[in-house]
């Protein structure tokens, strides 16, 4: 009998130590370089319930039609913000063919483990039993299934898993500063006060599989820091100390672990060789990695890497979300060097990609950030494989908590800031919903929402349209449809519920489908140098321009360039002459057009703006070669090259 199918017929382990993990067994093996990959980070609650089936496609041009009778925004904003909406892995596993579609190969799931029952954490970072799936998602076995079937259309996945804090499983003791919940931060310990049983009440020991926490090994107090809640965030020189107060201070209903314990750490790494074993999954994204020392960070990215490798995953992916911008990014990725495959790239840069895509800001802003006399990050972000480009996520730590869409000029001007991941240095990752131009409801309607741009809850609308959310705590885990709050809409796309948004043929889905499939028939665009190209208009001399203008770039890889041509300007379509490799082109030569999001988008496009057009290169009289492009539609996207065959 094999590991799998011995873990699957017996119940969840009560301890880690008692599993004997596989070794020098074959799993799934490792992608060549994961550059090749393109990355789609979706939370379970909110994707799909796999019951589409049974409500309408949303009608975007009648919203209103898809908001129940004696509709409140402060409802639907409640919904959002404090209820499972009751998305599953069945439902994942259900849209295989709607992400390979779109030309997704690595999907990464929300925290999948089991949560405390009597808490809304739908978002998965408040684990109750770190061996157990969380039963509103699924089963383990529906895991290993939905990744088996992933592996079988040669398409990946990446849990995301926490290893410095658990959820909120016990309480301080009466009489610390602040509340036995939220104590003020203490550079000491406090005492230890009660584990939580299954509604959350004061228990004196932990006895069923509902109370405390799993596995046995997290039962002791001592493994928990107990400094109480403070400052999680840290500036540079903290960074450096590993006792820094964002290193041992619990978040606001999350407890942190005290990593110095020497077995602990250990145990953490096999809980989740436990899920690698179990599963065949294909990286992890560590959470809150810059809330634990560089040497903790190392020690555990070494032994999951270490562990994976026995099992035929050469290059097991790690991606770290390391808050702090480009300082604390370089800095971690410097200290675990190739046991920490990348880092999410959600600081300044992510910043300056969504400002440079509207053609808001100086596209030197978003280069400049791959060269390293320019940027702290340039050296790890110029080799492409060390961060994982981001858009849009589930929490923004920097900037307004916003989608990208939600002030966007058009239905699809999002696919200039995908455009933009997919064609410059990095590993792409797309949002769910980004692929829908998700952004909110409409902008009169945005004044009734509390804090609009300053709250999570509104970059985790449910793609499939919830109708109503699940009933508060436990009550929320009872069979079918008593388990749903009538009383309350469901948390839908677009201000809405009960409408899915799963719509192949809209603007952003159908541009970003051809835009993916060009960077995976394309080698220089995945592997390629990387060169921003000065543009010439209207007679101004071969510059890097703002406000609007066209913005030119060349992946280079051995003697073919390919040119990426963005219109930024929202309402606007812009021309310009743009500069190509002299010892690449010779005048007279042609350039290819291989992709148009414009053509994909609109049959109505300029026939010089579709696939097979070319452009001749031609010489100025300073000796510059460059090719013309003219009305480039607004917000779209022009892909060239000079060897289009084979």
């Amino acid at each position: 009998m094999s590991f799998v199918e011995s873990i699957l017929r017996a119940a969840r382990p009560s301890g880690i130590r008692s599993v004997a993990l596989p070794r020098r067994t074959r799993y799934h093996p490792s992608p060549g370089d994961w550059r090749d990959e393109v990355l789609y980070f979706l939370l379970v609650d909110r994707f799909s319930d796999n019951q589409e089936d049974q409500r309408p496609l949303l009608d975007r041009s009648r919203l209103a039609d898809a908001r129940p009778g004696q509709w409140r925004w402060e409802d639907w904003a409640r919904s959002g913000g404090e209820r499972w909406q009751g998305g599953t892995l069945k439902g994942v596993a259900s849209k295989l063919d709607y992400l390979q579609n779109l030309g997704v190969t690595t999907l990464w799931l929300s925290p999948v483990f089991k949560q405390r029952g009597h808490l809304d954490t739908y978002h998965g970072y408040g684990i109750q039993d770190f061996l157990e799936v969380d039963p509103r998602f699924g089963s383990r076995a529906e895991l290993v299934e939905l990744i088996q079937q992933a592996h079988a259309r040669n398409m990946r996945i990446i849990l995301d898993i926490i290893f410095n804090h658990s959820g909120e499983n016990w309480i301080y003791p009466e009489g610390v500063p602040g509340s036995v919940y939220q104590p003020h931060y203490t550079e000491g310990r406090y005492g230890f006060g009660h584990w939580r049983g299954i509604e959350g009440e004061s228990i004196e020991a932990i006895q069923g599989s509902e109370d405390g926490v799993w596995p046995t090994e997290l039962q002791d107090p001592d493994k928990y820091t107990r400094a109480g809640c403070g400052n999680l965030g840290g500036d540079d020189v903290e960074l450096e100390n590993p006792h820094a107060e964002h290193k041992r201070t619990d978040f606001l209903t999350l407890k942190d672990f005290f990593l110095d314990d020497p077995e602990l750490l250990s145990q953490l790494a096999t809980c989740y060789k436990y899920w690698i074993a179990l599963t065949d999954c294909d990286g992890f994204r560590i959470d809150t990695l810059k809330h634990v020392s560089f040497e903790q960070a190392r020690n555990f990215c070494g032994s999951i890497k270490e562990f994976a490798q026995n099992l035929g995953k050469a290059d097991f992916f790690l991606v770290g979300e390391i808050a702090g911008g480009d300082y604390s990014e370089d800095r971690y990725l410097d200290v675990i060097g190739r046991n920490l495959n990348a880092a999410l790239d959600i600081g300044e840069m992510r910043l300056n990609l969504r400002q440079v895509a509207k053609g808001l800001q100086d596209p030197h802003s978003f280069f400049a950030g791959f060269d390293p006399g320019k940027s702290v990050m340039g050296s790890h972000r110029a080799l492409g494989a060390k961060h994982v480009s981001v858009l849009d996520d589930h929490d923004h730590v920097f900037g307004e908590k916003l989608r990208f869409s939600t002030q966007a000029a058009s239905a699809h001007q999002v696919v200039a800031g995908v455009g933009l991941q997919l064609f410059t240095l990095g590993i792409p990752c797309i949002y769910y919903g980004t692929e829908q131009s998700l952004g909110g409801p409409e902008a009169t309607e945005r004044n009734w929402l509390p804090k609009f741009g300053d709250n999570d809850r509104y970059l985790r609308e449910t793609l499939f349209g919830a109708p109503h959310p699940l009933k508060h705590g436990r009550a929320g885990l009872s069979e079918a449809r008593a388990r749903l709050d009538s009383e309350l809409p469901g948390f839908g796309p677009f201000g809405t519920a009960g409408s899915h948004c799963f719509d192949t043929a809209s603007p952003a889905y159908r541009r970003i489908r051809h835009l993916a499939a060009i960077r995976a028939g394309f080698p220089a665009l995945r592997y390629g140098r990387q060169y921003l190209r000065p543009v010439s208009f209207l007679g101004k001399p071969f510059e890097v321009y703002a406000n609007g203008e066209i913005i030119a770039w060349s992946r280079i890889l051995d003697d073919e360039e390919i040119v990426v041509v963005l219109n930024p300007h929202g309402v606007e379509p812009r021309g310009a002459r743009i500069l190509v490799d002299a010892m690449l082109n010779p005048a007279g030569g042609k350039l290819c057009v291989i992709a148009s999001s414009e053509e994909a988008g609109s049959a109505a496009c300029l026939g010089e703006n579709k696939v097979g057009q070319t452009r001749e290169v031609l010489l100025d009289g300073n000796g510059v070669r460059y090719i013309e492009i003219n009305q480039l539609g607004p917000s779209e996207i022009l892909v060239l090259a000079n060897h289009v065959n084979g």
